[in-house]
């Protein structure tokens, strides 16, 4: 039976937050300029933007500051990959002539590297940190109580305008005898002290791939089950199948289109009832399907802000909400629920609060990244789009020489453009995936072409090697249309021409004395 903590500093340690609170009103007892609630990426970019440019902002967080990417998601996943990956690389060193004998896995020392992660990043995200940069932060719970103000902890706030930045928490779905199994969620997984010999994970979006396959490489027996079609629906096909084999190479067990109906026992004896009539015996369960907005307990409606049937907020294009005084960021949004969104989402909307900007999010460039190995990183419209002015160019791994001299060719590049050339989706299957979908994002962002991104030189022998020449593929094809191909043809037969008459013409000439 595998064990779980929580000590101070770890997730899920309330313990971990200074709980210092600054007073609720301002010095002169106006309204605030600015009421930030939610202490996680979207609330500390918010505040930091807001007090950044004068205006008297609050924020309020009824944990701890830094939100879900530092305590329980982004960081510490990260932190635990890292490890996972340098087992399976230890193990696969061989094939590179590299032998270095049993990889023995320390579990709890994985883990106290996961915890000192977080402690290296928290005071980037501290209390004392917004302080620092003129915000007050006090610590409490918010429901709002009209348009215009709001008690934290039954004590009186009021504020000319405010931002709502409340995140999301894991979803656990009301499956029979699941609460029984004491359930883990990315929320607490980050508690455990001993590794569980049999895993099950319920859930095979990235969230649940990321961590099965880490856990897997870290020695426990995985299983992932997925009600999907396939594990990476959001994914096409072909990068989902890569993820799969990858997955099952370090011995995954993987249930696609099957549901789990029923679980009977405790943590360390758990049996779990498919749809397929599979019976799966695990030591612990860990739920990875989706997350729920935190907007339950604010109590909007007193504000006038609407909420969605699932209970995000409902935003216009500024992330103004139905009270013009209120906006919102992050998750709660119902947009795409990544650390990267929820920031852009913060700066932008602190700055249409304070400034009286109007400017919008453009989601159709959103980078999304699954840290597996291989990585898959995406954005906009898929190459397997139905939409027949849409073209696709792919580079295989195997075609460029970084990932063959790495022995790492599972993967690569596809970009994806509409019919007037124009750059509207890429995906890159492979190691650093995320960094290289950097360049494709910024091209189609800025609006640049292509052909441009064949023009740069960019770096050999590097990862970045394959978006260089997925542009290329684009350029060439181009210049192989009737109308380009004779023109280039006549200017090379012409350019010919005047050559051979110019050492006809020296020729004929004799030579100077």
């Amino acid at each position: 039976m595998t064990a779980t903590t929580r000590t101070p500093g770890s997730p899920g340690s309330p313990e971990a937050a200074a709980r210092r609170s600054d007073p609720l009103t301002t010095p002169d007892g106006a309204p605030w300029d600015l009421l930030v609630v939610g202490g996680g990426t979207a609330g500390l970019v918010a505040a930091h933007t807001a007090a950044g440019f004068g205006a008297r902002t609050l924020l309020v967080e009824r944990h701890r500051t830094g939100g879900d990417c530092l305590w329980t998601g982004c960081v510490p996943s990260k932190a635990l990959l890292a490890a996972a990956h340098a087992a399976a690389a230890a193990r696969q060193a061989p094939r590179l002539g590299v032998h270095v004998g049993d990889v023995r896995v320390d579990f709890a020392e994985v883990m106290r590297h996961v915890h000192a992660t977080i402690e290296r990043i928290e005071p980037v995200d501290s209390p004392e940190r917004l302080r620092g940069a003129g915000v007050a932060v006090a610590h409490g719970s918010v429901v709002m109580t009209g348009p215009q103000s709001a008690v934290v902890d039954g004590e009186p706030v009021r504020f000319a305008q405010a931002l709502l930045a409340t995140g999301s928490s894991p979803s656990v779905p009301g499956i029979p005898g699941l609460a029984d199994s004491d359930p883990l969620t990315s929320d607490d997984v980050w508690d455990l002290t001993e590794l569980p010999g049999r895993l099950l994970v319920l859930g095979g979006g990235p969230i649940g791939c990321e961590l099965g396959q880490a856990f897997a490489r870290l020695g426990s027996r995985v299983d992932i089950v997925e009600a999907g079609p396939r594990i990476l629906g959001p994914e096409d096909a072909h990068a989902a199948a890569l993820v799969r084999a990858s997955l099952r190479a370090d011995g995954v067990e993987l249930h696609e289109d099957v549901s789990l109906e029923r679980v009977e026992g405790v943590p360390g004896g758990v049996t779990a009832h498919l749809s397929d009539g599979t019976r799966l015996q695990a030591d612990r369960v860990l739920v990875a399907v989706g997350r729920a907005p935190g907007t339950r307990d604010l109590d909007l409606a007193a504000a006038g802000v609407e909420l969605t049937e699932r209970g995000h907020v409902v935003v216009d294009g500024a992330l103004r909400t139905t009270n013009p005084r209120i906006w919102a960021a992050g998750d709660l949004t119902g947009h795409p629920a990544f650390t990267h969104v929820a920031g852009m989402h913060g700066s932008l909307a602190a700055s249409n609060a304070v400034l009286g900007l109007r400017r919008k999010v453009r989601l159709d460039t959103v980078p999304r990244v699954t840290y597996t190995q291989p990585e898959v990183a995406s954005f906009g419209v898929g190459t397997e789009s139905d939409d027949p002015s849409h073209t696709v160019h792919r580079v295989d791994a195997g075609e460029v020489d970084r990932a063959v001299a790495e022995d790492d060719t599972d993967g690569e590049v596809a970009v994806v453009l509409d019919g007037r050339g124009r750059l509207v989706g890429a995906r890159v299957v492979g190691p650093r995936a995320g960094e290289v979908l950097a360049e494709l994002t910024l091209a189609a962002q800025a609006g640049v072409s292509l052909r441009t991104v064949a023009g740069t030189i960019h770096p050999y022998p590097a990862w970045s090697d394959g978006v260089s020449k997925a542009a290329l593929s684009r350029t060439r094809e181009e210049l192989a249309k009737p109308v380009p191909a004779t023109v280039t043809r006549v200017l090379a037969r012409g350019r010919r021409r005047w050559v051979q008459h110019r050492a006809s013409a020296a020729a004929a000439t004799p030579p100077a004395r």
